[in-house]
This record gives structure tokens, C-alpha cells and sequence, in this order.
């Protein structure tokens, strides 16, 4: 079972007919999102692999994850929105258990997207879970 966030934007999928909906609804969801902080959108927090630019901003406060974001491409920042709602306020040492693949399919997101964004949401997961394993 996956975060209360997560879960929510699991339920309102289900009741989004089709995909143009459903990426719709992913773009609103980076639109909601706070910008990160032009200081921290600096090389250390670049993702490579990346079509578009992207920056993951960890945090671990008491053992607590959490990540802010942000990208220059609107879909890509729903998908970081996605994310957040996947992995903050989970413990640090559960992280990198998430079946992120397995939680995204639920959404359908995976058949929908491009092989280069694909690939960028892989890297973005992948940067989460090396940051968190490193903390633990």
C-alpha cells in the first residue's frame, strides 16, 4: 500500500477516462507544486538522463524522507509531483523498497509516455533511491 497521497491520485485516475485526462490532471498536479528555489537548481541536484532539465532537492529530517523538484518541461513536473506523492514522509529506510514501477503502472503512466521521458522518470527514481540508501 502505497502513501495516502499517492492512493488519492490513484483514485482520481479511476475516474478519468482516458489518457489526454489523465495527462492532463499529471500536469496539474506539477502546476500545484512549489518551484524550487533557483539556488538550489545547481549541478548537484541536476538528473541526468534527463530530456528536459530536471533538479531533485532531498531532504532526511528524523529519518523522514522528502524531495522537492522541479523541471522546465510541465509533464515532467507532474511527474515529479507524482513522485512526491510516492516517496515524501515515507520512513528514509523504506524508500528504496518502493515498487515505483509497480505504483506507476496503477496509473497507467508507463504505457503513455515517451521512451526518453520514460527513461528520465527511471533516472528521477533512480536518484531517490540512491540518496536514500546512502542516508541509511
Amino acid at each position: 500500500m502505497a502513501q495516502a497521497p499517492f492512493e488519492e491520485l490513484v483514485e482520481d485516475f479511476e475516474f478519468l477516462d482516458d489518457w489526454e485526462d489523465r495527462y492532463r490532471h499529471v500536469i496539474e498536479q506539477g502546476k500545484a507544486m512549489p518551484p524550487l528555489d533557483d539556488a538550489l537548481k545547481v549541478p548537484a541536484t541536476k538528473v541526468e538522463g534527463c530530456a528536459s532539465q530536471v533538479w531533485l532537492h532531498p531532504q532526511i529530517d528524523a529519518g523522514v524522507f522528502r524531495f522537492d523538484g522541479d523541471s522546465d518541461a510541465l509533464i515532467v513536473r507532474g511527474l515529479i509531483a507524482v513522485l512526491r506523492a510516492l516517496y515524501n514522509d515515507l520512513p528514509v529506510s523504506d524508500v528504496p523498497g518502493v515498487d515505483a514501477g509497480g505504483e506507476l503502472a496503477r496509473l497507467g503512466l508507463t504505457d503513455h509516455l515517451s521512451a526518453q521521458r520514460s527513461n528520465g522518470l527511471r533516472s528521477m527514481i533512480e536518484r531517490i533511491r540512491i540518496v536514500a540508501s546512502q542516508a541509511t
